[in-house]
């Protein structure tokens, strides 16, 4: 089937009501999770092969979280569907008011290459439990997992419900081109802006899961060995091609030589002494990336790392410092295994940094100081993030996950995402047994005005 016949019949299949019961997506939800239980070693090769991820990873970062969503919908959908009963004013009396979710119908989900297999499932399991028909639009960047994306949605159902459609830009762009109810885009700021520009075309309602440079902040009052510790999981997972992955880090400038010395401690305890031997770290995505990723590394400002392998793709866990934020590293996303260290003096030096930047998707900060953490929280503007930890704000169903200005629009996960998938409705049920006179010409000042400005106030 071409686009436009899968969108026709996909139409065609939602105006019929079936994706309407709540039965009718916890079913589906359960064949969705069935298949990714059984599918599970093939969707970890396929893994493996776009971005080495090692079958460990590929659970704990993908095959893992993604049963967890389908599992929390499962659970809560039937909650979720449920009108909600609302106040209703004295003016309305007698009526009942109440909002109730509704599918916007027809929605596009269009999925990164970074984790490209639970960036796409995650929200195909909130669209499914709101109640939409979906059309998938994987990665071309990562073939061998939109591979199995594809086998698993064809194994679980039919294509005037849920489809995959495979391909580069011109399926993209093919696929922008048409009215959809609904479109979840999840990538780069570029792109970004362009599925914006084309969902106004069609006043189509649009979800935008984006990056930016996030930033790692280390006050003087931080358990340096932990923060060291967490901060390389975060930066070095999926070798740092993750979009909440710290992209720099701002430390206060007299525990900054304690903090490079325990990270460099801690990428050899955690990928050895030659990281690319070691069987469990990843790859970068193409040559592309690879030689974009390359670029931006400094050798004069290297203090661990900077070795890579253009035949496995490859660049070891690199650490530079003396960053200054008109090095080219700091010009753009990272994306990769590098990390750049800034330094400051006073934490209220930190907000003429921050507020001179775009919004990020993340923020962490290691602190003890309650009032240094506090204020942070308040005065800056970002997606989400972590207090003395990073990235695991994410690997949640209860909370949920989003940018803002640049770094993003809406948000996902759990009771969010069903609510992202969702139009609410809000209805007034107005009783027949009375009828209140006084909204109807002619209008009685002297009594009904009094009460008017009585209810009205």
């Amino acid at each position: 089937m071409n686009i436009e016949e899968i969108l026709v019949r996909q139409r065609a299949f939602f105006a019929t009501g079936q994706t309407i019961p709540v039965k009718f997506r916890i079913e589906m939800l359960k064949k969705l999770y069935k298949a990714v239980k059984t599918n599970e070693k093939e969707i970890n090769d396929a893994l493996k092969a776009d971005l080495g991820k090692s079958d460990f990873e590929g659970f704990m970062c993908e095959v893992g979280l993604s049963l967890t969503e389908i599992s929390y919908m499962i659970k809560h959908t039937k909650k979720f569907a449920k009108r909600k009963i609302c106040y209703t004013p004295i003016p309305q009396f007698a009526s009942t008011s109440f909002k109730k979710p509704s599918p916007y119908g027809n929605v596009l989900i269009m999925s990164p290459w970074n984790y490209p297999f639970l960036l796409t499932i995650d929200p195909l399991a909130d669209a499914i439990a709101a109640g939409n028909t979906v059309v998938v639009k994987p990665s071309a960047y990562s073939p061998e997992t939109s591979k199995i994306v594809e086998k698993i949605i064809k194994e679980c159902f039919p294509p005037e419900y849920v489809s995959v459609v495979t391909g580069g830009r011109k399926e993209n762009s093919e696929l922008l081109n048409q009215k959809f109810d609904m479109v979840f885009f999840t990538g780069s700021q570029a792109v970004g802006k362009e599925v914006l520009r084309k969902c106004s075309e069609h006043l189509t309602p649009a979800v935008l899961e984006l990056g930016g440079k996030s930033p790692c902040i280390v006050d003087s009052t931080a358990k340096i060995k932990l923060a060291a510790k967490r901060i390389v999981f975060g930066k070095y997972l999926n070798c740092g091609q993750t979009c909440v992955a710290p992209d720099y880090i701002l430390c206060q400038k007299d525990v900054k030589d304690e903090l490079v010395a325990e990270i460099v401690k801690q990428i050899k305890k955690q990928y050895g002494e030659s990281p690319l031997r070691n069987p469990d770290y990843g790859k970068i995505i193409n040559e592309k990336h690879f030689d974009r990723i390359n670029g931006l590394i400094d050798k004069d400002k290297i203090v661990i790392g900077g070795e890579s392998d253009r035949n496995t793709l490859q660049i070891a866990p690199t650490v530079m410092d003396n960053v200054t934020f008109d090095d080219a590293v700091m010009q753009e996303e990272i994306f990769g295994p590098v990390l750049p260290i800034i330094t400051y003096d006073k934490f209220e030096d930190l907000f003429g940094i921050l507020h001179g930047m775009q919004k990020p998707l993340a923020l962490y900060i290691f602190s003890q100081n309650r009032k240094n953490i506090n204020s942070l929280l308040e005065r800056i503007s970002f997606g989400g993030g972590c207090i003395n930890d990073v990235v695991i704000h994410l690997a949640t169903s209860e909370m949920g996950f989003g940018g803002v200005g640049e770094s993003g629009m809406g948000s996902y996960h759990g009771k969010t995402g069903f609510d992202a998938f969702s139009h609410t409705k809000s209805i007034v049920d107005k009783k027949t047994f009375m009828d209140l006179p006084m909204r109807y010409q002619p209008y009685d000042r002297k009594i009904n005005g009094k009460l008017l400005k009585m209810f009205l106030r």
